[in-house]
Order: C-alpha cells, then sequence, then structure tokens
C-alpha cells in the first residue's frame, strides 16, 4: 500500500516530466518531447502550438464561414462572397418569380383574363402562354366549359304567387355556364348570387301571371320557357358574360296545408274531362253512322230513279225480310191448298215422331 506523499511525489515527477513520443526519443532538434518539425514524430497526445481546439465556446465551422462571409472575408473555395452573394441570390429569386408569372397553362375548357395594370388587355386561349410578369400583367382563368347548376330552394318551401291569387310550393334549377370571360370577371362581383338572384325574380313574375292549374298541370313547359327567357334578358342588361341553358320545373304543388284538398280538386278535374272525352267519342260514333246511313240513302236514290218499280220491289222484300226474321208466322199464298205445316217445329218445339205423323195422316 502506498501513503500520500508517495504518490503525490510521484504525481509531481510525472507532470514535470516532458512528454515522450510512443515511437521512441526521436532527435533533440524538435525540443522537448520531439514537438517541432524535426526528425522525429510529433507527440499525438500533447498541446498543439496554436492551443486546443473545441473547447468550449468556441465557434463552429459553419459560423466561421457565416462570420467570414459577413465580413467579406474569404469563403468557400470558388463561391464568391459578401455583395456578390446577396446579388447572385436575388438575381435568383426574380428569376423565379419571372418565370412563375410569365408563363399560364390554360386547359382546354378554360380561357385566361389579362390585365396590364388592372386594365383588360387581352384573352389567353388553351395551351401554354405567356405573358410579362406579375404585378406589370394578371391571369385570371375563367373555366367556361362547365355547365354549373342552381337548385331553388335550398331547403324547405319555396311558396310563390299566382295570377289567380292562389299559393304554390315550387322547386326548380337553372343551369348556366359562361359566355364572356371578360365579361363575367369585370361586370358582376359575385356571379352566383346574381344568377340566383335573377332567377328568383324571373320565376317568380312568371308565376304571377300563371294560374294554379297551369302551373301543377300541363303549364309546366310554357313557364320554364318563359323563365330562362326572363332570366337571360335581365342578364344580359347587366352585360354579365353568364348563359342560361335551361331552366327545369322539378315540383309544383299546392302548399301542404291544403295539398288534400286540391288532390280532390285535381281527381274530380279528371274525371270530367275523361267524362266529356267519352262524350266526344260516342258523338262521333253516332255521327260517323249516320253520314254512312245517308250515303246509302244517296245510292239507293240514284238507282230508283233509273228503274222506280223494281226499286220498290226490292226494297218492299227487304223490309218484310227485315220485320219478319224473327217472327214464328207462316205464310201460305196459295187458296184452298192443305200442306204440312211443322207447327211444334215453328213454335220452337221438338220434331214429331214417325207414329204421330201416321195418325195426323189418317
Amino acid at each position: 500500500m502506498v501513503n500520500s506523499s508517495g504518490r503525490d511525489a510521484l504525481s509531481g515527477n510525472l507532470h514535470n516530466e516532458a512528454p515522450k513520443s510512443p515511437w521512441g526519443s526521436g532527435s533533440d532538434k524538435g525540443g522537448a518531447g520531439g514537438g517541432g518539425n524535426g526528425g522525429g514524430p510529433r507527440n499525438p497526445w500533447s498541446v498543439p502550438p496554436e492551443g486546443r481546439r473545441g473547447g468550449p465556446g468556441s465557434p463552429s465551422a459553419l459560423d466561421e464561414l457565416w462570420r467570414r462571409a459577413r465580413s467579406g472575408g474569404g469563403g468557400l473555395p470558388g463561391v464568391p462572397t459578401g455583395t456578390r452573394l446577396w446579388l447572385l441570390v436575388l438575381a435568383g429569386l426574380l428569376g423565379v418569380w419571372v418565370l412563375y408569372t410569365s408563363i399560364h397553362p390554360i386547359g382546354p375548357r378554360e380561357k385566361g383574363v389579362v390585365t396590364f395594370l388592372g386594365r383588360y388587355a387581352g384573352t389567353l386561349d388553351p395551351g401554354i402562354q405567356f405573358t410579362l410578369p406579375a404585378p406589370f400583367q394578371l391571369v385570371d382563368v375563367v373555366d367556361v366549359g362547365n355547365i354549373r347548376t342552381e337548385n331553388f330552394p335550398n331547403s324547405g318551401e319555396n311558396l310563390m304567387l299566382t295570377g289567380g291569387q292562389n299559393v304554390v310550393d315550387l322547386a326548380y334549377s337553372v343551369r348556366w355556364d359562361v359566355r364572356s370571360a371578360p365579361l363575367y370577371v369585370f361586370q358582376i362581383a359575385d356571379p352566383r348570387e346574381t344568377v340566383r338572384a335573377t332567377a328568383e325574380s324571373a320565376m317568380r313574375a312568371v308565376i304571377a301571371n300563371t294560374t294554379l292549374n297551369e302551373a301543377i298541370g300541363e303549364g309546366r313547359s310554357q313557364i320554364e320557357a318563359q323563365a330562362q327567357v326572363m332570366m337571360q334578358k335581365i342578364l344580359d342588361e347587366y352585360q354579365s358574360g353568364i348563359r342560361i341553358q335551361g331552366v327545369a320545373v322539378q315540383k309544383a304543388t299546392a302548399p301542404s296545408q291544403v295539398d288534400e284538398a286540391f288532390k280532390a280538386v285535381t281527381a274530380a278535374t279528371q274525371e270530367s274531362e275523361s267524362n266529356r272525352n267519352n262524350a266526344n267519342a260516342y258523338a262521333q260514333s253516332v255521327i260517323a253512322a249516320a253520314q254512312g246511313e245517308a250515303a246509302e240513302f244517296d245510292k239507293i236514290y240514284e238507282q230508283y230513279k233509273l228503274a222506280p218499280a223494281v226499286t220498290k220491289r226490292r226494297l218492299y222484300y227487304e223490309t218484310m225480310e227485315a220485320v219478319l226474321a224473327n217472327s214464328n208466322k207462316t205464310i201460305i199464298e196459295a187458296p184452298g191448298v192443305n200442306s204440312y205445316l211443322p207447327l211444334p217445329q215453328l213454335r220452337g218445339g221438338a220434331a214429331p215422331a214417325e207414329g204421330d205423323k201416321k195418325e195426323g195422316a189418317k
């Protein structure tokens, strides 16, 4: 066991002793410990002459490069520093901005509305198009091929007043697209709300001049056509660039509170129409039969003018055949002749037996 005084003495000797190279003592030209540039290698565990690196608070390599770039000192080999570096960065960003805002891909169903400093400058067709960079020229891409649909109402009932002071619950849809992209972009602020407001106004004006029976019956096609024409006229006055493709009435019924009564009225109306049609059909059949008889009489009259006696006799025989066709009477013209008459058969009875015939003969 070594005492503390001996351990301290040994430690002092180690600290005061010059570091030795693990590969030998080397030459004395390099100074103590072979630290010089002399013949022997330097001790890898000794402190370098410029001091220890990587100590606490020492700057990293990235911080050192950034410090040199800001101070204008040397940076990476071949890379400009200072003002030249910032100019190159700004030039790169400017080039990206010019390319991004100057090249415009326009789809096959789209149009590009170009503005130069806020003023309309032209329209771009489908394809890859080029303009001046922003903010000098801006492009607003409009989908002109898409047919948009607006449904009325969004929810609940849509009550309208008819020309007869009746109320009808109407549901319909409007289809529209863009006819002129510049007008669509510049003339109206909110195209969808403009279309909806125009549709509501036009449809209520049409229903106000329509009766309830027409609205819930066969007048739907006429209502649709009139509403479409009126909507297009209003939008053209606004110069909106919008075209109405069509209006479709999906439901036209009485309000729910009186729906049952209106259904009964509708059923009675349909029954009345059916009876009227049946009466007209019967009248047409009677008229056709009368016209046929009149034509036949005209033909008989033509024959009568040619041979009156023959025609009279023929008419007499035909009339007697028609009158006596269902009669059981037998008429014998020859007087004084007693012939055998099968009375049971004439009366609709069974035929007499052979014995009955012999008894009658006796």
